[in-house]
């Protein structure tokens, strides 16, 4: 009831051919969305949404009237987190704190969007400023469980099927986590390959604009048209998959979640890859020590004349990482962004001696956590972040409960087109795990 197929690349081909109708295909998306949006919680609240994109319809149409013109994501619906700045909407980044002491001119990636045919469906639900304090969005695989965060609201919608792309962010796990609680797919891309001019940003060092999708081949189509001078690729060869042994897996993952993605590289090898198993990562405390005092100092800075003013309407985990920031240094700011290169040139150069395209690893500990007062752990997330290597997230398994459990895939710096294009092999492999069949 709460799934539904909305895969981007199948709709658009439909929207630019004729095949599908705009203004129908708006019709019953926002069917949908008054039917169960108030269970799931996905969109911010918009009155006379279907009006206003019956009207942007009508205004597309008459720009492109013929199919041969039509843009790439000519009448693709997208669902924005509310920490972007989009013409025509308030940004409320789910805080008590008047918007309008945070307005801005609309993000760079919301115009590239436009400027490629799609429709903003509406703001999606986000935790306060993109920390971790939840808002009320629940997973639509069951209503009883966390979609994961911080972008809560651009899975779910995607899941649901009320739209078939949204924009997320990743400082931790915002993106790959909330993927794999979901069963979509979810990218971040390299950092800075999508620019984050326009948003409320939480750590600048750190901070990703990241894409959901149904499926590999719409993240290929998003990707085009939002990450900078995107090349398209083909390669003969097949990735060796290195798995990060050690700590980062043995004390990060729940022992259903290590089943589970034992079973995925059984998967892997029987389809032929090559796996390589290589310790890495067992500076795990010290990589989470140094990515605390970078978002946390970050976020003090970012917040410096908000917080001071407005100290009581923040709530208690956003304020708590903002006092911590406020111990920061300069100095150690500056060391922590010099760690970042530093494990970004490890993790590479571990590749290149071991042989390895990709890293694999779970984009989760386990299925989403019951409830919605906690959005999970990102820890899994972490190290390529902070690094700013690519990493994405496929569907990959179930739990025990039907949950969905994601496969996260990381490249090296500035590899995204080699990621996605060995992602949709990979994702076939898994495909029964899909929840959204056309």
């Amino acid at each position: 009831m709460y799934l539904h197929p909305a895969p981007l690349a199948f709709t658009v081909e439909g929207l630019i051919e004729g095949k599908l109708n705009l203004q129908d295909y708006i019709n019953s998306q926002c069917d949908r969305i008054d039917e169960l949006d108030g269970e799931i919680e996905a969109l911010l609240p918009e009155p006379g949404r279907r009006a206003r994109l019956i009207s942007e319809a009508e205004a597309l149409e008459n720009i492109y009237p013929h199919p041969d013109s039509r843009p790439p994501l000519y009448g693709a619906l997208v669902g924005v987190k509310d920490i972007f700045h989009v013409e025509g909407f308030i940004t409320r980044a789910n805080t008590r704190i008047d918007p309008e002491e945070f307005s801005g001119p609309e993000a760079d990636c919301v115009t590239f969007l436009r400027q490629s045919g799609a429709l903003i469906l509406g703001k999606t639900v986000t935790t306060e400023f993109a920390y971790f304090e939840p808002g009320p969005t629940r997973n639509p695989h069951n209503l009883n469980h966390t979609p994961g965060g911080s972008s809560s609201g651009s899975a779910a919608a995607v899941a649901a099927g009320f739209c078939p792309l949204a924009l997320g962010t990743q400082t931790i796990g915002s993106v790959n986590r909330p993927a794999a609680y979901c069963g979509v797919v979810g990218f971040k891309p390299s950092y800075k390959r999508i620019p984050t001019e326009g948003l409320i940003h939480f750590s600048p060092s750190a901070d990703h604009v990241g894409l959901f999708t149904q499926d590999v081949a719409g993240m290929i189509l998003a990707s085009e048209a939002l990450c900078y001078n995107w090349q398209e690729i083909s390669v003969t060869y097949q990735p060796v998959l290195g798995v990060p042994r050690g700590k980062y897996l043995e004390q990060q993952v729940s022992p259903e979640g290590l089943k589970a993605f034992h079973g995925q590289i059984e998967s892997l090898r029987e389809a032929g890859y090559t796996i390589k198993e290589v310790s890495i990562l067992d500076d795990l405390e010290t990589i989470a020590y140094w990515h605390r005092k970078l978002i946390s100092g970050e976020m003090a800075l970012q917040h410096r004349d908000l917080y001071g003013r407005f100290a009581d309407l923040y709530r208690p985990q956003t304020a708590g990482l903002i006092k911590e920031g406020q111990k920061v240094s300069e100095e150690e700011l500056e060391q922590a962004r010099k760690k970042q290169k530093e494990l970004r040139d490890e993790l590479e150069s571990t590749m290149w001696e071991k042989g390895v395209s990709l890293w694999i690893a779970p984009a989760a500990p386990g299925p989403a956590p019951e409830g919605i007062q906690s959005t999970g752990d990102p820890g899994l997330s972490l190290p390529w972040t902070n690094a700013g290597l690519p990493a994405l997230t496929v569907p990959a398994g179930r739990s025990d409960r039907g949950l969905p459990l994601g496969l996260q895939l990381v490249a090296p710096f500035m590899g995204d087109e080699l990621l996605l294009y060995w992602a949709e092999d990979i994702a076939e492999i898994f495909e029964e795990y899909q929840a959204f069949k056309v």
